[in-house]
């Protein structure tokens, strides 16, 4: 599958990235098909270049943009995308109200488990 995706250049603490075409398979920095853009995000405001006939031609060819190049290239559209997307819930919060009521029905059925063991043992 072809991605639209950034790869990383830049030294320490001073990111600068590339635009580029690249497989998925291929790692974030390494092989890639063609140079589409470029984003300085150190720069205020971030510096962004791109060709847009370019990026266009890979969409037609089947390539998928990442996240980060949709909201650099077309902000509104990713708004759009991640407005209509289900929120995650945290797994760590549990609310008291769900606790409470697992452990109710637990309690009987240890109870009729019990009966149901002495009627066994009775016959």
């Amino acid at each position: 599958m072809l991605k639209i995706r950034l790869t990383r250049l830049g030294r320490k603490k001073r990111p600068f990235y590339r635009i580029v075409a690249a497989d998925s398979r291929s790692p974030r920095d390494g092989k890639f098909l063609e140079i589409l853009g470029t984003y300085d995000p150190i720069k205020e405001p971030a510096e962004i270049s791109f060709n847009k006939n370019k990026i266009d031609e890979w969409v037609k060819k089947g390539a998928q943009l990442s996240n980060r190049v949709q909201k650099i290239i077309d902000p509104d559209k990713y708004s759009e995308l991640v407005k209509n997307k289900p929120k995650r819930k945290p797994k760590k919060a549990v609310p008291k109200e769900e606790v409470k009521t697992e452990e109710t029905p637990k309690e009987e059925v240890k109870e009729e488990v019990v009966a149901k063991e002495e009627v066994k043992t009775d016959n």
